[in-house]
């Protein structure tokens, strides 16, 4: 650690140094520079989950480690007037310790944008569903559980307006593909069609607003030498263009001129494995609060569409303050959750019985036996649960725990001028899997306690101290207590900005 961190103060002297010549904020691009150096130290053999859960993969499941985090950024120029513009985005994480040696990518991309309209190409942080991102246990079906994927997507840049009716409805839509990795899975050379499509009614300017969408993430393609002739054709899924219009539309594949490569498991279901959510929310404002209201009804076979499975949810209620307290410690933003995916629509699943149409088995499937999974990591909501993430000698499963009742809440807030804190508490019950069920329910407490306090250090100058304390205490994760220290330094460099294009 001693050579990382002698070169983090280097960087550190060299930009606090850094003098921008006088341009007005309309007319530069602003490159944003962030360096830490921490180190984490963990009582038992894993990681508290508050302290991996919902960090893009950037944090090991096991053993103390220190850690490097660098990162540099450019986001789109000011100008409301400015039509065409361009952005990137590089984040690199250094982890080492007794049981970790990694560097990772979290973020690598490039994006560009015409007025609303967005397109971008590489690795970047992304949570799809409604949510509050800041406090949430996990939007369910793409949570920033897992390192992002290599994507191209193109969509809108948040919710745009239509202007035929002056506002009043504005679309936020996504559509996208990206590649899973091709080392450690046992299928290989996947792929992933996303897309999304949600409704705002109400301006924002307004003390009422209605949101209602749907995400849908669907794997298709690849290789298994693991796969029966029953889901697979010699291990080969369908990979073709037109199986990949089967894959956008869900449309059922009975035609066996889909794919050669189709087999009977696709001919009775979809090709390609299909999930995400129906999300529908209310955002109102009360006084000097916030409240936002939200229901992500998550669905991974057609159960969702005979309501079989409408018990399964993750309910939200977010008030937020839109001006900070003015008490020395201020609580700006509480929330309240509770995830429910016990259901599943019953333990029978009999096709052609809509009121039997259960057994849902979040997360898994017959086909992509990885899981909803990249790297180990669960991509969607951090309390469906992997093998590899609970305590040993559990029932086997690719996704062993999908049964699930979680009350979670979260706290935020300020201290002095410039302090955060935050705190998120939750207490799950566990069932397992309908398939591998555990032989009685796990209760599990998980919860986390973070600063970040200004501090001037001589030859470092304005440095940030971020602090966690956090702990998991239950029958499903081994009981542990974790500590985290680290400095952080950020930075913005403006440089003159090119011709406008209008």
């Amino acid at each position: 650690m001693r050579f990382y961190t002698g070169y983090l103060v280097t960087i550190f002297l060299f930009f606090d140094n850094y003098k921008v010549i006088g341009q007005q904020d309309s007319v530069v691009r602003t490159t944003q520079i962030s360096s830490e150096v921490g180190a984490l130290l963990t009582s038992g053999r894993m990681i508290p989950f508050w302290q991996r859960a919902n960090q893009y993969g950037t944090a090991p499941l096991a053993g103390s480690f220190g850690t490097v985090r660098l990162g540099v950024s450019s986001d789109y120029r000011a100008l409301p007037s400015r039509r065409v513009d361009w952005g990137y985005g590089l984040e690199v994480v250094g982890n080492v310790g007794g049981l970790n040696q990694q560097i990772i990518l979290p973020q690598a991309y490039i994006k560009a944008r015409w007025r609303q309209i967005e397109l971008y190409a590489g690795r970047r942080r992304n949570i799809i569903g409604l949510v509050d991102t800041l406090l949430t246990s996990g939007a369910y079906s793409m949570s920033g559980n897992a390192l992002p994927l290599p994507t191209i997507q193109l969509g809108t840049r948040g919710y745009a307006p239509l202007r035929f009716t002056k506002g009043v409805i504005s679309i936020n839509a996504t559509y996208g593909h990206a590649w899973f990795e091709t080392v450690n899975r046992k299928v290989y050379h996947t792929l992933l069609h996303q897309s999304s499509f949600y409704l705002r009614v109400g301006k924002p300017s307004w003390a009422f607003r209605l949101y209602a969408g749907i995400n849908h993430q669907a794997v298709w393609g690849g290789y298994s030498p693991y796969l029966g002739s029953n889901v697979s054709n010699d291990g080969h899924l369908p990979s073709s263009l037109k199986a990949y219009f089967y894959v956008v539309t869900m449309l059922p594949s009975s035609d066996l001129t889909v794919d050669g490569n189709i087999s009977t498991f696709d001919e009775t279901n979809r090709v390609g494995n299909h999930l995400g959510s129906l999300d529908l929310g209310a955002e109102f404002d009360i006084g000097d609060c916030t409240f936002l209201v939200y229901r992500q009804n998550p669905y991974d076979t057609g159960a969702i569409w005979y309501l079989t499975t409408i018990a399964d949810g993750l309910n939200g209620l977010s008030i937020r303050r839109k001006h900070r307290g003015r008490r020395f410690i201020s609580v700006d933003r509480g929330l309240i959750e509770f995830l429910y995916t016990a259901n599943q629509g019953g333990n029978q699943f009999v096709i052609d019985n809509p009121q039997l149409r259960g057994k849902v088995d979040y997360f898994n499937n017959s086909q992509y036996i990885d899981g909803w999974t990249t790297r180990g990591h669960i991509i969607g909501t951090p309390f469906i649960t992997p093998e590899g993430d609970i305590r040993p000698n559990m029932p086997y499963g690719p996704i062993a725990n999908n049964r699930v009742s979680v009350l979670h809440a979260g706290l935020s807030g300020r201290i002095g001028e410039s302090g955060t804190w935050l705190i998120k508490l939750s207490e799950s019950q566990n069932l397992g899997t309908y398939n591998a069920p555990f032989p009685s329910p796990l209760n599990q407490f998980s919860g986390l306690a973070q600063v970040s306090a200004p501090l001037q250090i001589p030859l470092l100058g304005d440095t940030r101290l971020n602090m966690s304390v956090a702990v998991d205490q239950g029958s499903l994760l081994p009981n542990a207590v974790g500590f985290y220290a680290g400095l952080r330094k950020n930075l913005s460099l403006k440089s003159p900005a090119s011709p406008e294009h209008r």
